[in-house]
């Protein structure tokens, strides 16, 4: 164990010890092992090598190419499951994995899920993890019309990162992970306007948007909601320093 720590350490993983032990926890023999140290040696995501990620104390599988789920967006889900009740039909957009989703049907029963992403690589793992129907498409276009004006509760992790400062990102993300899933546009928001203008057409009236955003995008971000007829608040957690917008259909 303490060469494997060593290993890690020096290819810089900067929680050696812990993924020494989910790395071990993970291989069922010592030629498996090696495999998948190699691989994290490498570069490769954690989550990607041992093809699961935790979230909100469950365990999503998880696939090459696929968004990892981050500690971050437990804000988004956690902020979501406050809101929701059973009996509602509850919509993961941009599902990814569907950790969000199906992190809110864990902590509220009887909800009526669905999810949909672009990308059928991400749908595709999203169907092991969601308890409902997955979608692939573009935003609402997959979604069938008796959805429309009936969604109690929208999620949506859009990719908000401006496309300029995607290679800043830390190379395990933009390595691996699908551009799609990171560049949000010249500011960010182009995916989320997206999302914010068509939803009063699917929310139910006094139905709830829950998106993820960065606190300095949050100002142009509430305008959008502003401007597609829906009440904005900014909520914001100070120990994961993040930030969701909130959009109410009141009307």
């Amino acid at each position: 164990m303490d060469d494997l720590v060593t290993r890690l350490r020096a290819a810089g993983c900067v929680f050696a010890e812990e993924e020494a032990e989910i790395l071990t926890s993970a291989a069922t023999s010592s030629a498996e092992l090696e495999e998948l140290v190699s691989r994290r040696v490498d570069g490769e995501p954690l989550e990607y090598v041992v093809g699961y990620a935790e979230f909100l104390g469950i365990r999503v599988s998880l696939d090459p190419g696929v968004f990892i789920p981050r500690r971050l967006s437990e804000f988004l889900a956690r902020s979501a499951i406050r809101r929701s009740a059973a009996g509602d039909i509850v919509l993961d957009m941009c599902c990814g994995s569907g950790a969000v989703g199906a992190a809110i049907a864990a902590a509220v029963g009887g909800i009526e899920l669905y999810a949909t992403d672009v990308d059928p690589v991400a749908t595709r793992c999203a169907a092991r993890n969601v308890p409902g129907t997955v979608y692939t498409g573009d935003l609402y276009e997959p979604l069938p019309a008796t959805l429309r004006g009936r969604i109690d509760l929208m999620v949506v992790n859009p990719p908000y990162v401006p496309s300029a400062e995607v290679a800043l990102m830390p190379a395990e993300a933009r390595d691996h992970e699908p551009l799609v899933t990171l560049d949000g546009g010249d500011d960010g928001l182009e995916v989320l306007r997206r999302v914010v203008r068509e939803a009063p057409r699917w929310l139910a009236a006094g139905g709830l948007l829950l998106a993820e955003t960065s606190e300095r995008q949050a100002d142009r971000a509430v305008a959008a909601i502003a401007d597609a007829g829906l009440t904005p608040v900014i909520l914001t957690d100070d120990e994961l320093d993040a930030t969701v917008l909130l959009a109410d259909n009141t009307g």
